[in-house]
């Protein structure tokens, strides 16, 4: 049995060549696709071990302090905003960017206008430079509207800022699930918001998971708009009015600051376990909906 999938594997192998000898361009493509993903894997790899050994001889008990000052440079301060800042964002732009994906995807008529509009306003939003939105925000939700530099001020800056991310992430995952699927439900007799919310979406869910993650990512390793928006005070805010200062920015200024650039470093290595985290606990959720859905089937 092992010998004949030995002798399969064998032809395939060598169809593959002469396909290739065939088509030159298949095999020059085929090169570049393989180049890439080893530059990739090694800029990653490079950057991760880089960033551990530069940071991890530093973590500190002193880092991990709860109270901020010029001896401990202490971060933990700044884990509790990011955390803050994360979640608020993520309140006030994944709800809007689900349900406006919904709309366009489920309830919008075919070449509706305002569809088409929608779209190409969300894939140029996504291109803008966030030091733009770090100015937008400067300027209509701390000057005009008089919240000052806040947490208030940062979140609904980074959800302006995550939010086409959001929407363009949940319209391709809603127009992956088949056609079939809404017809199974409207043939046993659903309704449109009963086959919306319970077929469509929950089929869809682990790709809207991967917009929500990539704004998350987003969020975490922001600076430039914040800076603008939320400030740089290293406390743990008393309300949404209070200035802020997340992990991201805490390790900007201690570097700019020249005096605590190993911190700075250990910094870093607590945003690399940030992001690792969010992705591990997103793929887990991801697994669970996509099995309760095949149990479902």
């Amino acid at each position: 049995m092992k010998q004949a999938e030995k002798g399969i594997n064998q032809v395939s192998l060598a169809d593959k060549l002469r396909a290739y000898r065939r088509r030159p361009g298949s095999f020059i493509l085929l090169l570049f696709v393989l180049i890439s993903a080893a530059i990739t894997i090694l800029s990653l790899g490079y950057l991760v071990v880089y960033v551990l050994v530069k940071g991890v001889p530093h973590l500190t008990p002193s880092l991990f302090a709860w109270e901020y000052n010029s001896n401990n440079v202490s971060m933990m301060p700044a884990i509790i905003n990011t955390i803050l800042m994360t979640l608020l964002t993520l309140v006030i732009a994944a709800p809007l960017g689900i349900f406006a994906a919904i709309y366009l995807v489920e309830y919008a008529k075919k070449g509706n206008k305002i569809v088409t509009i929608v779209r190409v306003t969300a894939e140029t939003l996504t291109g803008i430079p966030s030091i733009v939105y770090g100015l937008f925000g400067m300027l209509f939700f701390v000057l005009a509207l008089k919240w000052d530099y806040s947490l208030l001020s940062g979140s609904f800056t980074l959800a302006i800022m995550v939010l086409p991310v959001i929407l363009r992430a949940t319209e391709e995952a809603l127009l992956a699930v088949p056609n079939s699927y809404r017809e199974g439900s409207f043939g046993l007799g659903a309704g449109k918001m009963r086959t919306v919310f319970k077929i469509v979406l929950p089929s869809a869910m682990p790709g809207i998971l991967s917009g929500i993650i990539l704004a998350t990512g987003r969020i975490v390793g922001e600076t430039a708009a914040l800076i603008y928006t939320a400030g740089t005070v290293a406390k743990v805010p008393k309300s949404v009015f209070s200035s802020t200062r997340t992990l991201a920015v805490h390790m900007y200024n201690l570097s700019k600051e020249g005096l605590n650039t190993d911190q700075a470093y250990a910094t870093a290595v607590i945003l690399l376990l940030f992001v690792i985290i969010i992705n591990l606990a997103s793929d887990l959720i991801a697994k669970k909906f996509t099995n309760a859905n095949s149990g479902a089937k």
